[in-house]
């Protein structure tokens, strides 16, 4: 099974979004550092943050972001990727991480574009 790498900082920044923006969903990017370890978040300006939906508007990610995935959260204790959540991995990248109530590190998940469900370690 596939890996992905992210840094403590970057997995408590989302651990601490989501649980702001509860009962909402929290949505960002992904960034990875030049050793390929996810280190950075970026919020998109006019992210919609919904009830049981987030949306990212794609026309607003600068074009220098270089992200390689998606983050969002789910107010469910259900990690598992949605169809609709499927189709915007697609969009956005190769790592994606769906982080459940209550937000733990032992409540976020990693897939890749297609939905496969991917190992994550902590650097």
């Amino acid at each position: 099974m596939r890996e992905v790498i992210i840094t403590r900082d970057a997995l408590e920044f989302i651990l601490q979004a989501s649980r702001s923006t509860y009962p909402e969903e929290f949505a960002g990017l992904l960034r990875k550092n030049g050793e390929g370890i996810i280190s950075e978040i970026l919020v998109i300006p006019q992210t919609i943050y919904g009830k049981g939906h987030s949306s990212i508007n794609l026309y607003n990610i600068p074009y220098t972001a270089r992200h390689c995935g998606s983050v969002h959260s789910h107010p469910t204790p259900d990690a598992r990727p949605s169809r609709a959540d499927i189709a915007f991995f697609k969009n956005t990248g190769e790592v994606h991480l769906i982080v459940a109530y209550p937000y733990t590190p032992q409540s976020i998940c990693a897939y890749d574009s297609e939905g496969k469900r991917l190992v994550i370690k902590i650097a």
